[in-house]
């Protein structure tokens, strides 16, 4: 049943697409260019790149999210012209050819601007302007939605899921002070950027609470090392962990899911919209 929070989130529009906030939970397919990325699933070739575009979306995705540069923890910096090689030729090609919009999954504004110009639809930060605030701009520019992560490596949290939504708020804050449209914002927790094991948890446990910042919740836990260590499973043993994750996000207000293994969650998010939210198709 739709809540009076999930109402006022109103509608996103997307490319050729809208998300209604609340009718049903959207999911996020994940196409990896950069050869280190932490889920091992990061492709090389443009060919393969855009195969598994159209594969996630004939398996059921909203949206697909191309990155090129890993998000890991002990990633390495690529510079703007590198990432623009890799992920420019998929960026235009799955714009061109896929009935859904593209996500550019980059936190350089450089790197944002010329995908935009690729055909890119939405651009998602992982480091929430800390790193880049012109990258806001561009989405403001250009009105698209932001996607807003909360990350904070290297500096511990005192007072965990308070410091989290502060930080989302000043996020927030900048994004709107360049323009950004309040339907435009959709906010992400962060899961595994700069948090420990128990947070991670935390944060699928309370996400119902970050509906009080008025906007839509991303949620991505897709292969990640909480569940390896919660499991004691390597990277490519994690679907179950991945699927849990999913339900119990998805019962605490998730309203899109980023994911790799998108044939079997697509059937989890459906099954899961049909207990919470009586959406049986």
């Amino acid at each position: 049943m739709e809540t009076a929070s999930e109402r006022d989130l109103g509608v996103t529009r997307c490319g050729n697409a809208e998300f209604v906030w609340g009718q049903r939970t959207y999911v996020m397919g994940i196409v990896n260019v950069a050869p280190d990325s932490f889920s091992g699933d990061g492709l090389i070739g443009v060919e393969e790149a855009v195969a598994q575009g159209h594969r996630l979306v004939d398996e059921g995705a909203d949206i697909i999210d191309v990155g090129g540069e890993s998000t890991r923890p002990d990633f390495t910096p690529v510079s703007v012209e590198e990432e623009l090689g890799r992920v420019l030729p998929v960026v235009e090609r799955l714009a061109a050819e896929l009935p859904v919009p593209v996500s550019i999954d980059t936190y350089k504004s450089a790197v944002a601007r010329e995908a935009v110009e690729a055909g890119a639809r939405m651009v998602n930060d992982v480091w929430g302007l800390k790193k880049d605030p012109e990258l806001a701009k561009v989405a403001a520019d250009n009105g698209i939605p932001l996607v807003i992560t909360q990350n904070q490596r290297g500096v511990e949290f005192n007072d965990f899921f308070p410091e989290l939504i502060a930080d989302l708020k000043r996020s927030m804050k900048l994004a709107l002070d360049a323009g950004v449209d309040w339907h435009n914002i959709i906010i992400d927790p962060g899961v595994g950027f700069g948090k420990t094991v128990e947070q991670n948890l935390e944060i699928v446990r309370r996400l119902a609470e970050l509906k009080s910042l008025g906007r839509p919740v991303l949620l991505g836990t897709s292969r990640k090392s909480f569940i390896g260590h919660v499991l004691d499973v390597p990277v490519d043993e994690r679907l179950e962990g991945t699927a849990a994750s999913v339900a119990i996000g998805i019962a605490n207000g998730a309203d899109m899911v980023r994911v790799h293994d998108m044939g079997q969650m697509a059937l989890v998010i459906r099954m899961s919209d049909a207990i919470i939210r009586g959406k049986d198709s």
